[in-house]
């Protein structure tokens, strides 16, 4: 698959998403929903900051979204009640699992093309 394909996959899956059920999410909130939800937990805003090399306050600013779509919940971390952990929820799994099959969906179609 070379890049003008991978365009396309990325703008059908997008297409697809806006006319579904569920809310349409900035790239920086699905990129930070995308890393809590795949990449190995403890993940606090700074570590989701520094991951994606975005500042503190516009990572903040996504998670105040996705927490209030109850995607995702930030939880005192009980061993160093400094630190707010992001943690998974169930209705944040369910739309990132959508979400993929989406993009399988046209994967799939693409490849038989």
């Amino acid at each position: 698959m070379g890049p003008k394909d991978a365009l396309a996959l990325w703008h059908a899956s997008l297409k697809a998403s806006l006319t579904g059920e569920g809310p349409v999410l900035s790239t920086r909130q699905m990129a930070v929903m995308l890393t809590v939800y795949l990449d190995a937990p403890p993940h606090t805003l700074r570590t989701l900051a520094k991951g994606l090399k975005v500042s503190e306050s516009a990572t903040a600013r996504a998670l105040d979204v996705l927490e209030r779509l109850d995607f995702v919940r930030r939880r005192r971390d009980q061993e160093d009640r400094r630190n707010l952990l992001v943690q998974r929820t169930v209705k944040g799994a369910v739309f990132v699992h959508d979400f993929g099959e989406l993009v399988a969906r046209f994967a799939a179609a693409e490849a038989t093309s």
